[in-house]
């Protein structure tokens, strides 16, 4: 496990760990790691869990599902990030959500119920992890919270326009990057494609974004 180090150490989850501290964690939580394909489901809607996944490398999309294929992304996840940790936490929650391969990944699963068992030594380091996971949550809930104020909008535009100034302001500068695509941007915001890129279009005419793949500028006037 030694050479997820320097991911590991850059994790909210390992805040105030030593790497000595790290390693014995991953011990006492059956820390595995596993490879999965670009296109394959890590977490599936309908199955249990008692893993929640940290990524080592890759990325994945955090999606709903319909029985028709309609998809709601609910987060990206890249290098450091953690998903499924909500239904790890509470035993026998049946997942509403997949979780699913972007592109070739590598993940680190870690056993909750382990960690939210009294370590029979008391270790210190054992109770930092706790606060941690915590943190870790109520961050999740923040960014679910951001994006319910970008999808009760009523029309796409306002969509929009909430999503891009708020990652304005996250990103602390008018011209950022977001970390999906055209089509992951209409899904994450549950619009049409097609009328999501008509309004970005009505946008830059109007003078109030400059666009080109998921690169945006705000400008203002």
């Amino acid at each position: 496990m030694q050479k997820y180090l320097p991911v590991l150490r850059n994790c909210p989850f390992f805040t105030g760990l030593t790497d000595d501290e790290i390693l014995s964690i991953l011990h006492c939580v059956s820390a595995a790691t596993i490879t999965r394909p670009r296109g394959s489901y890590i977490f599936r809607a309908g199955d249990s869990t008692e893993v929640m996944g940290l990524m080592l490398s890759g990325s994945t999309l955090v999606i709903q599902e319909d029985l028709w294929g309609h998809r709601n992304i609910l987060s990206k996840c890249n290098t450091g990030d953690f998903f499924g940790e909500p239904y790890a936490a509470t035993p026998g929650a049946i997942l509403n959500i997949s979780v699913v391969a972007e592109e070739d990944c590598e993940i680190l699963l870690l056993n909750v119920k382990r960690l939210l068992t009294s370590c029979p030594t008391a270790c210190d380091h054992h109770q930092k992890l706790i606060r941690n996971l915590v943190s870790v949550l109520a961050n999740k809930i923040l960014l679910f919270n951001d994006k319910i104020t970008h999808v009760s909008k009523r029309t796409t535009r306002e969509k929009l326009l909430s999503y891009l100034s708020a990652e304005s302001i996250r990103q602390a500068s008018l011209s950022f990057d977001i970390p999906f695509d055209r089509q992951q941007l209409a899904d994450f915001l549950c619009v049409e494609r097609a009328a999501m890129s008509a309004e970005l279009s009505k946008l830059q005419k109007e003078g109030l974004l400059v666009t080109k793949r998921n690169h945006f500028e705000l400008l203002t006037h």
